[in-house]
């Protein structure tokens, strides 16, 4: 009996010491698998658009069919779901046009079921008047919306209380993060911008702080008061090969598992781990949705499964976005287009040639006969609003940043033509940056080219394309000093020298032109373009040389090639292939590397030559120290007493 109970005991004692493990184990199991199914850089991509192949991409349309089927199945697999946005989701088709009014992006958004989003550097294209006009509709539609998140984009602190955004950032409310709960799971999720984003919205009006500082701030805050699962970032800062804002932010600042990168279109085949973090993108224009499932052990995040999900023509239409979509569709034609006596879908012209597919523009360093296009357009638009007044236009020039779409062969529609140059307002409040006219010098010219030869590797949004110029430049040469050749090209197509001291007139978009003024900055001060009126004085507000046509109206870039491709009725041959406006010319010859050099190549030899001459006279000097020749003074010796 002794034995028995003995044995009851010791049994009890043991299940009570399991069970005591199993709840202990229970207490720290991790947390379930998540979901996230993610997009970035949507740009208003409502309706899909055709690729040069004759097929078609991308799409709300679609894209609202695909997040339902992913959703369900995450679901019925008992996965928590969370669908967010990095951000840019406006700007890019004709849908932005009512975006200050009818806030069509974030009413899409919040129809196709978005948690969060963030604020990318085009959601402050129409400045803060637009930003808060924009946010003031979506609270006032009463329709479902996601969350804003922006921790390190905000007022400065000391500022103007009649700033625009002060309010509408409030009471939307925009905020540092917010805390997602799925089946169990907390989700914390925070929004940041970057530097590049930042210099890329000169008109925003906010205060920046580094996203490393804003960051390490909000995980800490997360950290202590939250105690979430899962910390997510959606940071509009990118990704370059391989490296990037957001490459460096991972390695700054721990405790972030997810980090979904935006701003620079980047498409990641697999997710970058640095440390315990997981840096995703899915490319831009809703291309692809973004599908990762990760889980955790420890700290550390685990990567279950990374999924690119194409938005292509096997995806159905869902019903409730085509109708919204229309809606918004009616809406622009009668409040947009009627002023320019068009139609969304109106054809302008027909396009018997395939141009370079915007995913592949800008990437190569030559001529594209769409900007050379894009380029003639102002140069047509601008005769055409001054007529009998018209001042001959020497250089017009786009930048490939601008840049915004395509154009696939067929018809070429009024909708087609916008998207191509579909970004900012005007100092009228209205959609579409304006061109500007504006005066350098030559020597400010072909500094300009250098731009283009020197910068544009690095930065491809840089690169240039123009009408009314020629010039080559050699790759291979010394930075900044890479252009060989360069001149005038008449209309009658003789070309003339270009003069250092002459004054040229330019027509560009006004944030090109804006861009332009920093030059000087970006280059250390090594190129110097400075936008100047006929008489050459400095421009102090570029705003004040918008062009307009004989209404006052302001000449939108989108309308300057809409009407120059309507005036052709079939785009013309010349633009089948490049013309040699822009020759790359790489070469190492010796003769080609040095020919006319300018100064800062001149300098670089002159550094090379006085390392070279220090080098020889510290070798000289040391071969002449006592001992310098040890070695060899001691094996002739032993040579001797042999």
């Amino acid at each position: 009996m002794r034995y028995l109970r003995f044995a009851s005991v010791l049994v009890l004692s043991m299940l009570m010491l399991a069970g005591g493990s199993v709840l202990s184990l229970a207490g720290e199991a991790p947390p379930a698998e998540l979901t996230i199914l993610f997009t970035h850089d949507t740009h208003d991509h409502f309706l899909p658009a055709r690729d040069e192949e004759g097929g078609e991409y991308g799409g709300y349309v679609r894209l609202a069919t695909l997040l339902k089927e992913e959703r369900a199945q995450a679901q019925a697999q008992g996965r928590a779901v969370v669908t967010l946005d990095g951000g840019d989701f406006s700007m890019g088709s004709l849908f932005q046009t009512i975006y200050a009014t009818d806030t069509p992006e974030l009413r899409a958004l919040g129809a196709m079921g978005y948690d969060v989003t963030t604020l990318g550097n085009h959601e402050f294209d129409y400045r803060q008047q637009g930003l808060a006009d924009m946010l003031a509709a979506a609270k006032a539609s009463g329709d479902p919306l996601p969350a804003i998140v922006q921790a390190n984009y905000t007022q400065p602190l000391e500022h103007d209380s009649g700033y625009a955004a002060a309010a509408a950032l409030k009471d939307y409310p925009v905020t540092d993060y917010t805390v997602l709960e799925r089946d169990g799971l907390k989700v914390a999720v925070f929004g940041v911008l970057g530097e590049d984003a930042d210099d890329a919205a000169p008109m925003s009006g906010m205060a920046f702080t580094p996203i490393a500082e804003a960051a390490e701030r909000v995980v800490a805050e997360l950290q202590a008061e939250e105690a979430p699962d899962y910390i997510i970032c959606l940071s509009h800062s990118g990704t370059r090969d391989g490296k990037g804002e957001d490459y460096a932010l991972a390695k700054a600042v721990d405790g972030i598992d997810v980090i979904i990168s935006g701003h620079t279109h980047t498409t990641l085949t697999e997710p970058i781990r640095v440390n315990d973090t997981l840096i995703v993108s899915c490319g831009e224009y809703t291309q692809n949705l973004g599908m990762l499932t990760v889980s955790k052990e420890g700290e550390r995040v685990e990567l279950v499964d990374y999924q690119l999900i194409p938005v292509d023509e096997t995806v159905a239409w869902d019903h409730d976005l085509t109708a919204l979509t229309d809606r918004f569709r009616r809406t622009v034609d009668e409040t947009y287009l009627s002023g320019y006596g068009l139609t969304f879908d109106q054809v302008l012209c027909e396009n018997p040639y395939a141009f370079t597919p915007i995913r592949q523009f800008g990437a190569v360093q030559e001529e594209d006969p769409l900007g050379s296009l894009i380029a003639d357009s102002y140069v047509y638009a601008v005769e055409q609003a001054e007529g009998a007044d018209y001042v001959p236009v020497d250089f017009a020039v786009v930048a490939a940043g601008v840049i915004r779409a395509s154009l696939a062969p067929g018809e070429i529609t009024v909708s087609d033509a916008f998207d191509v140059s579909s970004l900012g307002s005007g100092a009228d409040g209205t959609p579409g940056y304006p061109l500007v006219g504006v005066y350098i010098t030559g020597r400010e010219l072909k500094d300009a080219f250098e731009v283009d030869a020197s910068v544009s590797p690095p930065m491809p949004a840089a690169q240039l394309y123009g009408a009314g110029m020629r010039w080559s430049f050699n790759p291979n040469r010394m930075i900044f000093d890479r252009v060989t050749g360069c001149a005038q090209v008449l209309s009658d197509g003789t070309e003339v020298p270009i003069e250092d001291d002459r004054l040229y007139r330019v027509v560009t978009g006004l944030y090109s032109g804006q861009m332009l003024g920093t030059v000087n900055g970006k280059s250390f001060g090594l190129l110097t373009i400075t936008p100047r009126d006929e008489t050459g004085a400095p421009i102090a507000d570029l705003e004040a040389h918008i062009i307009h046509g004989p209404g006052g109206e302001e000449v939108k870039e989108w309308y300057a090639l809409a009407s120059y491709l309507q005036s052709m009725g079939t785009v013309d041959g010349r633009y089948a292939a490049p013309e040699g406006r822009k020759l790359v010319q790489p070469s190492w010859n010796p003769v080609e590397l040095l020919r006319s050099p300018g100064w800062i190549t001149l300098a670089a030899l002159a550094a090379a030559a006085l390392a070279l001459v220090l080098a020889v006279l510290l070798v000289r000097r040391l071969l002449r120290r006592p001992g310098g020749g040890r070695g060899y003074r001691s094996y002739r010796g032993r040579r001797r007493g042999r």
